[in-house]
């Protein structure tokens, strides 16, 4: 892919951007609740999760058992998620590489972020990595984000194109088998996009 597509209106670093904890979330209460049903029909009911891009909620169900590892750009933020058991300060646009062993998760959840990665396919390599074979990953988001931090693939398409997009991604990952996805289009409210892929 061209290094154009995952050029940004505003290059600065992304710590920098995101050093004020913001504490929103980015889709309605609707949306919120499809995410946590999509969790819960997908993520093994106990086992490590992690929660790539994290932030100050997770959306997890609340009857799933297991260590949470929340990896994102705030640690205030990622300290008032109540699901959260360790949180990981890491810069995925600087380094994509993971700081975990192989095989360290049963799942891995994105919700409302995929659209800031500017190394996605080097990050999905990462995400297989360290997913445990059968563990799925599942990438939520809706049509919000901070547009000047989206990369340009992002901005210069709709919804449907977003769903290429991250399709595109999880197909070009080795390790991931074919990617399922689900839309929910409410006629008041967020919509919510999901793809999901297994580990091989």
């Amino acid at each position: 892919m061209s290094e154009a597509l995952f050029r940004r209106v505003d290059e600065s670093p992304d710590p920098e951007f995101y050093a004020a904890p913001r504490r929103v979330t980015h889709i309605d209460a609707g949306a919120i609740a499809v995410v946590t049903a999509l969790y819960e029909e997908l993520l093994p009911e106990s086992g490590s999760v992690l929660d790539l891009m994290s932030s100050w909620r997770s959306h997890l169900p609340e009857r799933r058992s297991g260590r949470v590892v929340g990896l994102g750009l705030n640690a205030e933020e990622m300290a008032d998620n109540p699901q959260v058991d360790e949180a990981v300060v890491h810069d995925l646009n600087t380094d994509p590489r993971l700081p975990f062993k192989d095989g360290t998760f049963s799942s891995v959840v994105c919700c409302v972020s995929v659209q800031y990665l500017v190394h996605p396919l080097d990050t999905f390599a990462e995400v297989a990595r360290v997913l445990t074979p059968g563990g799925p990953v599942v990438v939520t988001f809706s049509n919000r984000c901070f547009p000047t931090k989206a990369v340009a693939a992002w901005r210069a398409g709709d919804d449907e194109d977003h769903l290429r997009l991250v399709d595109s991604y999880l197909r070009a990952t080795p390790g991931f088998g074919l990617p399922t996805s689900r839309s929910h289009r409410p006629r008041r409210g967020d919509p919510l996009y999901a793809l999901w892929a297994v580990r091989d």
